[in-house]
């Protein structure tokens, strides 16, 4: 009779497909893999969303700004975005929510050459700034202007395109905004023109969550979601108690960035990721929203729980 049930058992159990299948997830990125992206190659390639019971697709984008308009229209269950953009996104009406944190610190930066002749942001009178995106960055820059006496009315704006430091260092722009502190300047001091960054939260910007990560509002709360963040937990835990492993492990991955620049990108950004991913600062929050309105980048300022949530807030300890 024991063996009878027994069997009954194994039989019941073999009829349970939810149980061994991994539950597939689309985690569309922000632009091309790169080390500000280690937690979420980290949790993949070390087995922590296979843990989750997950089996995650990790997909850079033909165009960067496509990721949230798919998770909007629920053709993609996550992606990395930016806390700036969301704010915008989200008061354009977007159904977007942060669920999570990558990168915990602004990286944008405004950067001079070291032995140029800005050596302080005042010095910009005059002076021509490139850019490589319209909107955001020119109200960073006329934060960061008007901190030190001056405005973007005092400054000639050029787009450079994508081409930041190349535009620097060819002396075309007397200085950038826009360049990552984490590549940019590693970039130039590898080139041997190295440069100076004065750090956006330090001149008049508000600080702010570089990377997030965003869904739909529909599937904010999901256990889907919540997996999802506990890996990443797991794997920002390991990445920090094992750098080596965690480089060896993405570089396998991505035999590509295995160069000098990325090396030195890793190093810098370890420090910057979040630990605990879900976690939501509500007031940093509602302060950089304050900022966006002040800046005009937003009609008005949104209940927080309306574009930014901490997934397991709700559920009792």
């Amino acid at each position: 009779m024991k063996r009878y049930i027994a069997a009954l058992a194994l039989t019941a159990f073999a009829w349970m497909p939810s149980a061994q299948a991994a539950e597939k997830v689309t985690i569309l990125l922000d632009w091309f893999v790169n080390p500000d992206h280690a937690t979420l190659v980290v949790a993949k390639e070390k087995g922590f969303f296979k843990a989750e019971g997950l089996d995650v697709d990790l997909v850079a984008p033909a165009d960067p700004n496509d990721p949230p308009k798919l998770v909007a229209a629920g053709k993609a269950d996550l992606a990395v975005s930016y806390q700036p953009q969301l704010h915008v996104q989200v008061a354009e009406g977007l159904p977007l929510v942060r669920v999570g944190t990558l990168v915990a610190t602004p990286l944008n930066s405004l950067v001079v050459l070291k032995d140029g002749p800005v050596k302080s942001i005042a010095d910009l009178k005059g002076r021509k700034v490139g850019f490589s995106v319209g909107g955001f960055e020119d109200t960073l820059l006329d934060a960061m202007l008007k901190k030190n006496g001056l405005s973007i009315k005092d400054v000639e704006l050029v787009n450079v395109n994508f081409s930041l430091s190349p535009s620097l260092i060819a002396g075309q722009v007397d200085a950038v905004i826009g360049a990552y502190r984490n590549f940019e300047l590693n970039q130039m001091d590898i080139v041997k023109a190295p440069g100076r960054a004065f750090y956006v939260e330090e001149e008049g910007v508000p600080s702010y969550d570089e990377l997030i990560l965003i869904a739909n509002k529909d599937n904010a709360d999901s256990e889907q979601v919540k997996h999802v963040l506990t890996a990443l937990q797991n794997a920002g835990t390991y990445l920090v108690n094992h750098p080596q492993e965690s480089w060896q492990a993405f570089i396998k991955a991505y035999p590509e960035l295995d160069d000098e620049l990325n090396r030195r990108a890793w190093a810098d950004t370890l420090p910057r990721f979040a630990l605990r991913p879900a976690a939501l600062d509500q007031g940093r929050y509602k302060r950089f929203a304050d900022f966006m309105k002040a800046s005009g980048m937003i009609d008005k300022t949104m209940d927080l729980n309306d574009y930014a949530i901490d997934p397991f807030a709700g559920e009792k300890k």
